[in-house]
């Protein structure tokens, strides 16, 4: 579980990079931006986050592992 500002400072970061490297770079880096847009939309309609999880599993930024499924009994 990490605090949802986390969440969108990487995406806003990565978005604003991607943009500045497509402009200046290669076309190929809006493919990036493409990607974190995308993941937004997914996780805005299934509450999954693959950088969460990755920031929960590491303890990065005061993120928590997610809770695994616990066996009764």
């Amino acid at each position: 579980m990490c605090d949802p500002r986390v969440i969108h400072r990487l995406a806003g970061t990565l978005i604003i990079v991607s943009a500045l490297l497509g402009f200046t770079v290669s076309i190929h880096w809006f493919a990036l931006a493409a990607f974190v847009g995308a993941n937004l939309l997914q996780m805005s309609f299934t509450g999954f986050c693959p950088a969460e999880r990755i920031f929960g599993h590491f303890k990065a930024f005061g993120c928590r592992p997610a809770l695994a499924h616990r066996r009764n009994g």
